[in-house]
């Protein structure tokens, strides 16, 4: 008898961890509304930078655009893992210049019409996406404490800051500036006096 009573003992417990252990995976897998929200805009965001700097590389045949290009690349696939990872349906569309969001939609009109005036507004294009990036991942970081995804966010972060370096390096070249329009004037003055970054995505 004492021995069934332990078995049984033994055997609750056994279902009382079984149950805590998917609370926990339940929790961890579990994203709030504005967490899911940020990662369908950043992986649009990402195909942005993307497919502008794809447009300016065809216009111009600068490496510097399709280099970045292919950067940005490996941003969208490193939000569609955390997108695969909690079960959220990818809005980027396979198709050059077509978004979901229409924001981006707009937004792509705008810079690559902007893009299309010359090759130093390229450059300025290249340098307000990248301003902008980091500006909204700032924010996104702020809406979130997973660690899964504040990872992918300080890498994308990493690549942004070595993106706005190349391009503001490559105005200053050709004689002209930036302003910073999003990010502060205080991070933009640390991001493109330091060093390029390892960024390891």
């Amino acid at each position: 008898m004492k021995k069934l009573t332990l078995l049984v003992l033994a055997l609750t417990a056994l279902i009382s961890c079984s149950d805590d252990e998917n609370d926990v995976i339940t929790e961890s897998t579990t994203l709030s509304q504005l967490e899911i929200d940020d990662l369908l805009f950043l992986r649009e965001e990402e195909k942005l930078a993307r497919d502008v700097y794809l447009f300016s590389y065809d216009k111009y045949g600068e490496t510097i655009f399709n280099s970045i290009a292919q950067s940005e690349q490996q941003h969208m696939n490193s939000v569609l893992t955390l997108l695969n990872t909690y079960g959220i349906a990818d809005p980027a569309s396979s198709e050059r210049g077509v978004f979901t969001n229409q924001a981006l939609q707009s937004l792509y009109a705008d810079l690559t019409n902007q893009s299309n005036i010359s090759f130093l507004e390229a450059l300025k294009v290249g340098a307000t996406i990248e301003d902008l990036d980091l500006n909204d991942i700032h924010e996104d970081e702020s809406n979130t404490t997973k660690e899964a995804i504040l990872d992918v966010y300080e890498k994308l972060s990493c690549g942004s800051r070595n993106h706005l370096r190349s391009y503001i390096n490559q105005l200053v070249l050709n004689g002209e500036n930036y302003v910073p329009q999003f990010i502060s004037l205080a991070e933009f003055t640390e991001v493109i006096n330091s060093e390029s970054e390892r960024c390891g995505y």
